[in-house]
Parts: C-alpha cells; structure tokens; sequence
C-alpha cells in the first residue's frame, strides 16, 4: 500500500511506545513538516505524502535503538514488513545518502551491505526523496539553515574521508532546489534566516 500521512503517523506513535529517547521522533515530524512546505511551494501534487515520507524516514532507529548504524537497512525492511510499497519503503534509504551514492553521507562510510550499495546506485530518486535528503540535513528538532545543520553533523560525528564531499554535496542538493523555486529555499523559512 501507498504511504499515507495517517499510517505515517500510527508508525510514529507505535515507535515512540518502543524508545526511551524520543529525539529521532522528534527530528522525523520536523523533516516530515518541513518537507510539506517545500513540496507545496515547489507546486507537487501531494505535500502530505512528502509529509508522511519525512515521518518514517528514521523510523528503524525504533527497532535498534542502541545501534543506529542499521537504521536505514532495518527501516527499509520494516516497512516492507507493515505493507508499505516497496518505493516508499526507499526512503529509509535515500534520505541519508546524497546521490544514490552511499558514502556520500555525514559521520563517515558505512559498512557495507547490498542495499547501501548495488541497489541504492541503481535506484533513481524521485522528487519527494530529494525533499527528505534536503530536509534532513536542514531539521535537529526545528528547521534551520544546512549550514548550521552541518556543523551539528561535524561536531556530533567528527571529520571523516567523506565529509568534504558530503558538505559540496549538500550544498549542490539545496543549490538545485533554489533554483527550482526560483529563489533561495530558505524565504520558505523566514524564521531560519541569520
């Protein structure tokens, strides 16, 4: 079944019973709130689907919440696992890698696994994916420039071999949607300005 804003939210509620930290529940709404907004500026058909993607993106921290690292993996198959089509169950993994390319991600290269690899290079993203990549590198627990974001991603995850190219990256991504609107991305968020 296609991901609706409700089932988004019933898996957020589930996931949040399941936690002590609460924090990636947070971040979710956030991304998933932000990601409205650009969808409808940007003219999409649905803002709350790109809504309903934000919420779920994280939500395979619940299953290992000890161990992140899997988050993206385990998401991805748990969704599978609630009937969400297989395309939305993608954005478990779109979202933290930046051009379908796994080690272009913030805290350094990940280990290795088929999804990471041979088949998110294969996987072309589609508009709402880029949204949620976009916005979770501009949410923590409210919207905010990527540049304040990045440093967020430096100081809790350190300088790594890949981090200068996801930081040239990043700032492409949002280089892409300014143009797309016609104007800085940030006027959708006048409260972010510095």
């Amino acid at each position: 079944m296609r991901l609706t804003l409700d089932k988004a939210k019933e898996l957020l509620e589930h996931a949040k019973k399941t936690v002590e930290n609460d924090g990636f529940i947070r971040h979710s709404i956030c991304v998933g709130d932000t990601a409205a907004v650009i969808a409808k500026a940007l003219g999409l058909e649905d803002p709350d689907y790109a809504r309903a993607l934000g919420y779920v993106h994280d939500i395979g921290k619940h299953l290992n919440e000890k161990d992140v690292e899997w988050h993206d993996v385990l998401g991805f198959n748990y969704l599978l696992e609630q009937g969400i089509d297989e395309q939305d169950a993608w954005i478990c993994m779109t979202h933290s890698y930046i051009n379908g390319d796994y080690t272009c991600e913030a805290g350094g290269i990940p280990k290795k696994h088929p999804l990471r690899c041979e088949k998110l290079r294969e996987h072309h993203y589609n508009t709402y994916e880029e949204i949620i990549n976009l916005c979770d590198l501009m949410c923590l627990f409210e919207t905010m420039t990527m540049e304040k974001r990045l440093i967020d991603l430096l100081v809790r995850k350190g300088v790594h071999e890949n981090t200068h190219y996801h930081i040239v990256e990043s700032l492409k991504l949002k280089e892409k949607y300014d143009k797309m609107l016609g104007h800085n991305l940030y006027d959708l968020f006048p409260h972010i300005k510095i």
